[in-house]
């Protein structure tokens, strides 16, 4: 079972990788923010703007399958739906760093809700991803600040030293996000 311990070292490390996101999305130029790197591929081709609107469209779904995982036995979370936030990686490069900075502000004051709301027992809970796996609640949650170092580091431009552990390879989220959208305009209504 997790510990007190476990749970505030999670809290420690999620304010520390956020300050440095935020550090580092700051003191970029408007210009900078909408820069795209030349030989980068995947996730690393999206703006700094775009990185910070699926750090917040990420954060929306980890709480939405941590909360499955708390209610359902195991959950599938590919069936789970996660309700759209309000500032879409489509719409990131019409929008500033400030105004994403403060949706990922918004949207972590409901992750530390969740997070002091679950019971000790609750963090061992499971829910199952096709990319990841099965994963424990406290797992999905460390999922956070691992996220936002891994970005920060390409909000800055820079490969960053963490890697996701995919269950098979790396999906290509750019392009799955592409073909998302495309889906959505040609869909009726």
């Amino acid at each position: 079972m997790a510990t007190p311990e476990q749970v505030a070292e999670l809290k420690q490390k999620m304010a520390g990788e956020r300050a440095a996101l935020i550090a580092a999305a700051s003191a970029l130029s408007p210009a900078d923010c909408l820069r795209i790197p030349v030989d980068a591929e995947g996730e690393e081709q999206w703006t700094a703007l775009e990185q910070l609107a699926h750090l917040l469209e990420m954060e929306r779904a980890y709480d939405t399958w941590v909360t499955a995982a708390l209610a359902f036995e195991n959950p599938d979370i590919s069936t789970v739906p996660i309700e759209p936030v309000s500032i879409p990686i489509e719409a990131a490069n019409g929008k500033t760093a400030d105004a994403l900075l403060r949706e990922l502000d918004r949207e972590r004051v409901s992750t530390l809700a969740l997070i002091d709301s679950i019971p000790l027992p609750g963090f061992e809970r499971t829910a199952t991803s096709p990319v990841f796996g099965t994963l424990t609640v406290l797992q999905w949650l460390r999922s956070f600040y691992r996220h936002d170092r891994q970005h920060a580091a390409q909000v800055l431009g820079r490969q960053s030293g963490y890697r996701p552990n995919f269950k098979g390879s790396e999906p290509n989220q750019r392009r799955a996000r592409i073909e998302l959208i495309e889906r959505r305009r040609r869909e009726p209504g």
